[in-house]
């Protein structure tokens, strides 16, 4: 049990306590207690409504349940099932057009479209690589994955000149497509040069230029041998490094080393669903790490390759532009960090009678708090921002609620209005459908909506309990519901004036693994209008953002607005297995694969603390899992236990099974502690046990009540 000190009407964990009094405002000028008295009172004003909202969803749950149950028998009658969510305020209705008025808002959110990364911030080197990941080797990202084939060239010790070929060949392709010659091709450059403002070329004895000549952005170094050319396509940045010394560069006519791409435009710091933070000690870590990347001072230092390596923040990249002026490009993803959503409370702190506090209200006015002296520096944000992106609300009148937390959070610390910026996740369906009312609720706020397939799915399922059994989860992505839900999404943020203002975004690639995939798929993300797409890595990132080379999204968002909008009905649909065939082996294959992906996420989280890991599914193919991931898996099997698909021993003989699988897939992790044959004295089996078999009573369909629950049971074994 944490040592709790008296902070007001708060009894704070002495290890937070310290880190507010010693750290948070170190070189502000807020004190300690400044911030205690206005923290206090905000807390106990805000949390009476933080548990009404909560309850208010109950309510609306128990009523869609009954409805289900009332009405689902011989089929849904659309009509009826809107007018009904409607009566309840689970529908409400929409207002007149608007578009929003945020302002002071970074151009990589507002006017550049690009890759944006996702990285726990308890983990510092992850963190610091996502925050340096805005600009990523080209030749590094073809040669280190799949996204050229191997050939027969992979497993050749240290550098393999021929996939090397294959890797600069490819390159040059690229830029050929994005960046064509006058007359000749990349691939024939024997040298580059500047003259007059202007980028100029050799092949062999002939000279040539750029077709576009406004592509080139400047350079660095001599102008008739430059190191570095910067290049510029729909407001993304390439870099040609030149060195006629280097490993690469000796062996090419033009002395080209390396060819650098604009990657992760920004990158959430995450403090939710890819994190395991139950206490104050794991809160402190992530709010220390928040901070030092808002003061620059992070550091990591780690082994790697038999030496030992600091990384820190990135230096912006000195250039000379195109007009002769000096110029820079700044060399770090512009970071927006992710707060938990309304439900989770945490017992870092507690509240005048005894309750642990909301944990998204401690979120809000910590992670601000840590953000000062970037207000002060623009390190990070040059339009004085801060960026939080809110999880989890369900409907308009909880992001109102999430607006008058940050609203509260302003006054304590003396910040303007609006200096705060929200970006909306669109996961849960009454968010979806409410979308229009959600934006209107924090027009001068919201910089960020975006679609996530996984939790949008644990929603549902869960949402929909009562209707019956859901189809099997690979079908999900072919359901009506998915594609108007991705459609909505994007018609109705163009709608609402976020073009040019704002992001709207797409979900994460599950497979860091398997590039050639996502270069063939994920360009459907910028085709669909979406200015910025989740990637797993800083690799992906780099990879990825070839498709917004390719892509102009500000005119495919021209075009997009004036199709016809997806329909809300569509969206209301229930995907229910209609007179299901499956057969035993069909039904145990299901089970097998979601509890495949339960238990390898579940027992890190449970005994490692790993809150977001790349777990190997049932074909040992790596997938990212997060607590999306999990939501919808657990949710699916309760969802089948509830209507007889299948019944508790055999979903517990599957558990236990899957358990034995990933056991044997985890053996060489020294830190990793198996659950079978022992399940019962396991938690994190257990923990796993309790998502699936106790899901249907779970707030939501969520996770964290039971994760959160058993992470500190298991953290009290570990300490006795």
């Amino acid at each position: 049990m944490p040592n709790y000190v008296a902070r007001g009407n708060l009894s704070v964990a002495a290890e937070l306590a310290d880190f507010v009094d010693n750290r948070l405002f170190d070189g502000t000028d807020i004190t300690a207690d400044r911030f205690w008295s206005g923290f206090d009172a905000a807390v106990h004003r805000l949390a009476p409504r933080n548990r009404d909202l909560l309850a208010r969803r109950e309510d609306m749950q128990a009523q869609i349940d009954q409805w289900l149950r009332d009405n689902g028998g011989s089929g849904i009658d659309a009509g009826s099932y809107a007018g009904f969510l409607s009566k309840i305020g689970y529908l409400v209705e929409e207002g007149a057009d608007f578009s929003i008025d945020t302002v002071g808002v970074d151009p990589e959110i507002a006017s550049i479209a690009g890759p944006q990364l996702v990285v726990p911030i308890t983990n510092a080197r992850y963190a610091l690589n996502a925050a340096n990941a805005r600009f990523g080797s080209l030749y590094d990202a073809f040669y280190g994955t799949d996204a050229i084939p191997a050939d027969g060239d992979a497993g050749t010790p240290g550098y393999d000149p021929v996939r090397g070929g294959k890797v600069i060949a490819r390159v040059r392709a690229f830029l050929d497509e994005t960046f064509p010659l006058a007359a000749g091709s990349w691939a024939d450059l024997s040298a580059l040069a500047i003259s007059d403002g202007a980028l100029r070329l050799r092949r062999g004895d002939e000279d040539d230029a750029l077709a576009d000549a406004g592509a080139f952005a400047g350079h660095a170094g001599d102008a008739q041998t430059p190191e570095m050319v910067v290049l510029r396509n729909n407001g993304l940045h390439i870099i040609i490094s030149i060195d006629k010394t280097g490993a690469i560069g000796r062996d090419d006519a033009a002395g080209i080393n390396d060819v650098i791409a604009e990657s992760a435009l920004s990158s959430i710091m995450d403090c939710e669903d890819s994190v395991a933070t139950v206490d104050a000690e794991d809160k402190c870590l992530a709010y220390g790490n928040w901070l030092g990347l808002m003061r620059g001072t992070l550091q990591e230092t780690f082994s790697k390759g038999g030496r030992t390596i600091t990384r820190s923040l990135a230096d912006d990249i000195a250039y000379t532009a195109a007009d002769g002026s000096a110029a820079h490009l700044k060399s770090r993803a512009l970071m927006l960090v992710r707060n938990v959503g309304h439900l989770m409370t945490n017992p870092a702190i507690r509240l005048s009678d005894g309750s642990d506090i909301p944990e998204g209200i401690m979120d809000a006015f910590m992670t601000v708090a840590a953000a000062l002296a970037d207000l002060q520096a623009g390190r990070n944000s040059t339009t004085g921002s801060v960026y939080i992106v809110k999880p989890k609300m369900h409907g308009p009148e909880e992001v109102a609620f999430a607006s008058d937390i940050f609203a509260a959070v302003e006054e304590v610390l003396g910040l303007p209005a609006n200096t705060i910026k929200m970006g909306i996740m669109d996961e849960e369906r009454r968010t979806t459908v409410n979308l229009k009312e959600c934006i209107r609720a924090v027009k001068s706020r919201i910089v960020f909506i975006n679609t996530g397939f996984l939790d949008r799915t644990g929603d549902e399922i869960h949402t929909s309990m009562e209707a019956g059994p859901m189809i099997r989860k690979a079908d999900m992505k072919g359901a009506t519901w998915i594609a108007a839900y991705e459609d909505w999404n994007v018609d109705v943020g163009l709608a609402c004036g976020l073009a040019g203002k704002a992001q709207i975004g797409k979900g994460m690639w599950a497979m860091p693994d398997r590039m050639a995939d996502m270069l063939e798929q994920k360009i459907g993300h910028p085709m669909a209008g979406a200015n910025c797409a989740w990637v797993p890595s800083p690799t992906a990132a780099t990879l990825h953002a070839l498709h917004y080379h390719k892509v102009d999204v500000a005119a495919r968002q021209a075009e997009l607005a004036s199709r016809t909008p997806a329909r809300r009905e569509d969206i209301l649909s229930i995907p229910v297995a209609i007179r299901p065939n499956w057969s035993e082996q069909d039904i145990r294959e299901e089970l097998r694969n979601n509890a495949q992906g339960i238990l390898g996420y579940v027992v890190r989280w449970i005994n490692q603390g790993v809150g977001c890991s790349k777990v190997p599914d049932i074909h040992d193919v790596g997938l990212m899992e997060d607590r999306a991931t999990l939501r919808i898996s657990s949710q699916h099997i309760a969802n089948w236990l509830h209507h007889g698909v299948c019944d508790e021993a055999t979903v517990m003989s599957v558990m236990q099974e899957m358990a034995a699988v990933v056991d044997r897939q985890n053996a060489g992790d020294d830190a990793y502690t198996p659950m079978a044959p022992d399940f019962e004295s396991s938690v994190a089996f257990q923990a796993a046990c309790d998502l699936v078999f106790r899901g249907k009573e779970q707030p939501s369909g969520y996770t964290e009540p039971v994760l959160h629950a058993r992470r500190l049971e298991k953290k009290a074994q570990d300490v006795v």
